[in-house]
């Protein structure tokens, strides 16, 4: 699975003149699932940002997660965003290709899987919709930007 990373001060998701998903602090994470990704690497992906140390501590060193963005136990959002022209292929010309991406079907099932998943294990968790032409605003912190790829098990 691919991912990319935002660390915000605010962040929403706008579908047909409504936002579907909006958190203050936290974590934007756009989400895309390739060919061949399981529900192992939705569960990797998921302990990778629960346990991500971007935000500061009192010394200015980025060494909290959103589970506890601030030390002192306040819980950052995490918005789930499905996206999936991370897979995008442009080695080939001007137009990117997207045959690494799952097909709809197993795309949507696995981010649904992820998204009830980091609602089991994070208190505060918002999302796009999937397929859906959203409009996503944020407010980028640091900036902080972190691509992450979760390969499957050799």
């Amino acid at each position: 699975m691919l991912a990319l990373v935002q660390r915000v001060r605010r962040a929403q998701v706008t579908v047909e003149d409504a936002v579907v998903g909006k958190i203050d602090r936290g974590l934007l994470v756009l989400v895309c699932a390739e060919q061949g990704d399981t529900e192992a690497q939705a569960d990797k992906l998921l302990a990778k940002l629960l346990k991500l140390r971007i935000f500061s501590d009192s010394a200015g060193k980025m060494n909290l997660a959103v589970p506890d963005l601030d030390g002192a136990g306040t819980v950052g959002g995490l918005l789930l965003v499905s996206q999936f022209t991370l897979a995008a292929d442009t080695t080939g010309g001007n137009r990117p290709s997207f045959t690494n991406a799952a097909a709809p079907a197993e795309g949507r099932r696995l981010y649904d899987y992820l998204v009830a998943q980091a609602r089991i294990a994070h208190p505060m968790v918002q999302t796009g919709i999937f397929a859906a032409d959203m409009q996503v605003e944020l407010v980028n912190d640091g900036p902080v930007t972190i691509p992450m790829r979760v390969a499957p098990a050799a």
